[in-house]
């Protein structure tokens, strides 16, 4: 059999489709920061480093006057990173692409210009229909945040959040135990010849691991509850060493919360966080003991867990405090907003480089798994199957 001479294979013989480069235009944005008015928000999408850096790109900020303040970030601040400051809200709102934390409300999206670009939160679970109603009377084009997908699978902004209030819910404990705030005088800390402090962990997610990490590393005795062997596993191989980790059983649960000088609640659920720890067993507990309920804004996984506030954050019953506040990440509002405008600001500049947003959900499956309404149009399965909305799939809008 003779061998072919010619240098191609025979599929490189065969016509080929012609590979033509996409040339991507870029584009400028216009942004609008307001000023967060929901109840005892202090947070803000972007810090000043982050405006220097859209600035100095050729990018165009437009901020609210005391954007900042809850963040300890001055107007000042923002004008020497470059942004313009104004006090006119309904200027702020009039720029075509808006960046917020929480969602806006009716009268706020009343302000925003046909065809805009939202992107805040969504927070599904505390939304009405009106408001998906006002977005499509308006052609919005929104994002939340929660829902932007990174490369490997995971959502960054709830992650990010997730470790603060993690990290939090155990130095909020660790202050709440101490005679000051009507606990039992127990200090955090692996002080020789004194008995650890004992915290019990409800969930093995990412708020779960960051608090025992936080807890182990100030010295105390942790046990972790979760139904998820996987979880508890994946805990275990996170925090580098071996702890106590159990199923919900409540046998095993009811001793520990005996035993435990915190209880600090991280189970989520999908309508609403199962309750985990009945009245009983709270009744069992230590005099002084502190039960930090992170589940809170999905119902508390406490029998006994009631809202707060920052204010007001913590109640006493059956002689145990309660510390039972939503959005625990707004009480570290600098640390929070430094870690949001971390992941705002490099997909900002992605949608700049790419040419506008049109061509970045083109591109970006994670940033198109965050919209939820494209031009007026619902986008979101999981939005339309919760108000009984009409919705088309993103893929049959943008190819």
């Amino acid at each position: 059999m003779s061998k072919s001479l010619s240098p191609f294979t025979k599929q490189q013989l065969l016509p080929q489709e012609e590979m033509l480069e996409i040339h991507k235009r870029k584009g400028e944005l216009f942004i609008g920061i307001p000023k967060e008015t929901a109840y005892q928000e202090k947070r803000v999408c972007l810090t000043p480093d982050a405006v220097s850096a859209l600035v100095y790109n050729g990018h165009k900020v437009l901020i609210e006057a005391g954007a900042g303040d809850g963040a300890n970030f001055s107007d000042k601040d923002y004008s020497e990173a470059g942004a313009e400051i104004t006090k006119d809200t309904a200027k702020v709102f009039s720029c075509p692409m808006i960046l917020k934390v929480e969602p806006p409300s009716i009268d706020q999206i009343k302000l925003l210009n046909p065809q805009a670009i939202l992107i805040s939160a969504l927070q599904l679970k505390t939304q009405e229909k009106k408001y998906f109603e006002a977005l499509a009377s308006k052609r919005i084009t929104a994002l939340a945040f929660e829902f932007i997908r990174d490369d490997d699978g995971t959502y960054p902004a709830v992650r990010s959040l997730s470790e603060i209030a993690g990290t939090a819910s155990t130095l909020i404990a660790a202050e709440l135990l101490s005679n000051s705030k009507d606990g039992n005088g127990l200090m955090f800390g692996n002080i020789s010849g004194v008995p650890p402090v004992e915290v019990v962990i409800l969930g093995a997610g990412t708020v779960g691991e960051f608090a025992a990490r936080s807890a182990i590393g100030l010295g105390a005795n942790v046990k972790i509850f979760d139904n998820s062997i996987t979880k508890l596993r994946s805990i275990q191989t996170n925090l580098g060493r071996p702890l106590f980790t159990s199923t919900l059983q409540p046998k095993n649960l009811t001793k520990a919360l005996k035993r435990c000088d915190v209880a600090i609640g991280a189970v989520r659920g999908k309508n609403r966080s199962p309750i985990i720890v009945s009245e009983a067993m709270v009744q069992h507990m230590k005099k002084g003991a502190v039960i930090i309920d992170v589940s809170i804004d999905m119902g508390g996984c406490f029998e006994t867990s009631e809202v707060t506030t920052h204010k007001k954050p913590t109640f006493i019953k059956h002689n145990v405090v309660h510390y039972c506040v939503p959005n625990i990440p707004a009480k570290y509002s600098r640390t929070a907003s430094v870690s949001i405008s971390n992941i705002f600001t490099p997909y900002l500049l992605k949608i700049a480089e790419e040419g506008g947003i049109e061509n970045s959900l083109r591109f970006d499956r994670g940033l198109k798994n965050g919209l939820y309404f494209y031009h007026g149009i619902l986008t979101s399965k999981p939005v339309g199957e919760w108000f009984d909305l009409k919705y088309s799939d993103i893929n049959l809008l943008i190819f």
